[in-house]
């Protein structure tokens, strides 16, 4: 008898622990690493992409399980490359963190784990729990219109708030100073996208505090 309450008892445990280790390995499935394959990269790279920069990007996705599309931004809408602005949510955590240092120019494979992609709930046509790939390639990079330097160089009468021209002037700036002027109906797509993403009240001006997604105590 007591034997097999020993042996129930080791039984108990160690079914609990297999239980333990099943979670933590689910767990780490679903949190993981990004994978990166650097496809192609230019010999030449004025400036890297980093947190916080204005970006200008194709993407591809598949699910990796069985390799099927799920999104094409060449086909999505217009089929212009999409504009975003680096590290501050405006894609998955995964795309933000895989094209980080990435040149203009540069194209990259970037696989990302469920916990860093569209998680546990999935979002349609994505399912629960799936690994992701995209397939990038970035056309330009500039100085986004995140940072403290920028906010204060774009607010022209010190109010503390940016109004749509004081961003499209900065935005003229930037590209003419870059030798790569553009056409008026460029700059106004991205500041109406700016403004969209970050004029939360919608009284058309973007205030520091709306603007400072960073929680910099400077603004």
């Amino acid at each position: 008898m007591m034997w097999r309450l020993v042996s129930c008892t080791l039984c108990l445990l160690v079914s609990a622990q297999l239980s333990l280790w099943c979670v933590w390995a689910s767990a780490a499935e679903l949190d993981g690493e990004v994978k990166i394959e650097v496809v192609y990269k230019p010999e030449e790279c004025t400036q890297k992409s980093k947190r916080g920069d204005l970006i200008n990007v194709h993407y591809d996705g598949f699910l990796a399980k069985d390799g099927s599309q799920f999104y094409c931004s060449r086909s999505d809408k217009t089929g212009h490359p999409q504009w975003f602005v680096l590290g501050v949510g405006q894609v998955i955590k995964g795309l933000d963190l895989g094209m980080e240092d990435m040149c203009p120019g540069e194209k990259r494979k970037i696989t990302v784990p469920p916990g860093l992609a569209f998680g546990e709930k999935g979002k349609d046509p994505v399912p629960p729990n799936a690994t992701v790939v995209f397939e990038v390639e970035v056309y330009s990079v500039s100085r986004g219109p995140r940072s403290m330097e920028a906010f204060k160089m774009m607010d022209l009468d010190e109010d503390r708030s940016l109004t749509k021209e004081e961003v499209k002037q900065y935005l003229q700036l930037e590209y003419e100073k870059g030798g790569k002027p553009r056409n008026v109906a460029f700059y106004e797509k991205i500041m109406a996208d700016i403004f969209r993403k970050s004029d939360q009240d919608s009284d058309g001006h973007i205030s520091a505090k709306e603007y400072n997604i960073y929680g910099h105590d400077e603004l």
